[in-house]
């Protein structure tokens, strides 16, 4: 059974948990106990540091003061992970990409190239 701390007690507690059982802080969005609940620090706003907010896509009624949020994405985090993604493309990773990009084009050559294989073998 996975556990996490809690951010008001620092606790640990089941990850599925909803509300922490020390302190009743709420975890989880009622009625998705699956999806994360980001609690901004105190005295601060998930707002401030949040991508949707920054490219104007967040239609959160509480921004630009939210304190909690399922859909919170921190920008610095984001652009991590993009920075990594664009480094660790090599050729190799390339290749792969195409190829399951275009699957279909493939097996149509690989058929081709049997049926030529059949007619050389047969004259």
């Amino acid at each position: 059974m996975a556990k996490i701390s809690c951010p008001q007690c620092q606790q640990q507690v089941d990850s599925q948990a909803i509300t922490c059982p020390y302190c009743r802080t709420t975890l989880k969005a009622y009625g998705h106990p699956g999806i994360t609940l980001h609690r901004a620090a105190k005295g601060t706003y998930l707002c401030d540091t949040c991508t949707y907010h920054a490219d104007d896509s967040c239609t959160f009624p509480q921004r630009p003061y939210a304190k909690d949020c399922t859909l919170y994405q921190n920008m610095a985090e984001r652009k991590a992970q993009i920075e990594e993604q664009l480094t660790s493309n090599s050729f190799d990773t390339s290749i792969k990409i195409w190829m399951k990009r275009n699957q279909a084009l493939i097996l149509v050559l690989g058929l081709l190239l049997i049926c030529l294989v059949i007619v050389l073998l047969t004259s």
